[in-house]
């Protein structure tokens, strides 16, 4: 008989065990393709794409255009971190729908978890062409013009200490150069907003103001993402007064709901 590592059942679970490494898969990647589960756990793609199926069913995946599968609501409900999530989505989301309204482009709420970003609530914009929700996901904060306005907020010791020599973010994507990321941090600083120029996605455009809590420290990015193709960077300012004036909002709404104390700042592990 099979010796059976301390703690595993002695019974059957192999379809249960795919799932929940799968599920941890698309947590950590934050987008996959049926081929790339094909891959990992050595399927045939018929039998990937049925898994993956299973997972955008219970929505705990969703499917963008391009046939990728990104982490669902149902994801999100389970990942997110309850007493700090909860309290900015319930402080932010009328205001993010008014800000969607009133630029007719898709928002995003975003925090900082390490060297990630990660989307927290959003609406959708009104425009037939618009950014999709991307609700559950994480990108690399030095790509995001939410992440970027947090990161703004570390010290440079503490900017090295999340990308040590180029630290390795994904499999095809190294940290950014750390002198160039200071010098672009402090024209964020200086701006009030970051910028993020098709860097996390060809043809997308966003642009980013932190939201504070009651102590002052930034706690979350609203952000602002639209096709390049009618945001050019050239007119990316023109978003900069409705962006901090929601970030503003949301920062004044944020107070009311940390009474007990303020939230965690920025995450560095």
């Amino acid at each position: 008989m099979q010796n059976l590592p301390s703690g595993l059942p002695g019974y059957p679970l192999g379809s249960v065990d795919r799932v929940l490494r799968l599920l941890v898969l698309l947590q950590r990647r934050g987008s996959l393709r049926v081929q790339d589960v094909a891959a990992e756990f050595g399927l045939a793609p018929s039998t990937a794409h049925r898994l993956l199926s299973m997972l955008r069913m219970h929505e705990f995946a969703v499917q963008d255009s391009s046939r990728t599968y990104r982490p669902g609501p149902a994801m999100t409900t389970i990942a997110a971190s309850p007493s700090r999530d909860a309290q900015l989505i319930t402080a932010a989301h009328l205001h993010l729908d008014d800000l969607a309204r009133a630029t007719g482009e898709t928002v995003h709420l975003m925090v900082l978890e390490g060297t990630g970003a990660r989307f927290i609530d959003g609406v959708e914009g009104t425009h037939a062409l618009r950014v999709a929700s991307r609700i559950g996901l994480t990108l690399p904060a030095h790509v995001t013009s939410g992440g970027k306005v947090l990161l703004a907020e570390l010290t440079g010791e503490q900017l090295a200490e999340l990308y040590p020599r180029r630290l390795a973010l994904t499999p095809d994507a190294t940290g950014p150069e750390l002198n160039a990321l200071t010098r672009e941090l402090t024209a964020v600083r200086r701006r009030g907003y970051a910028r993020n120029v098709e860097e996390s996605e060809q043809g997308v455009n966003a642009i980013g103001a932190a939201v504070r809590d009651r102590t002052g420290r930034a706690v979350a990015g609203v952000v602002v993402a639209a096709p390049s193709l009618r945001l050019a960077r050239r007119a990316m300012a023109s978003l900069a007064v409705p962006v901090q004036a929601a970030a503003a909002a949301i920062s004044a709404s944020l107070a009311a709901y940390s009474a007990d104390g303020p939230l965690p700042g920025v995450k560095l592990s």
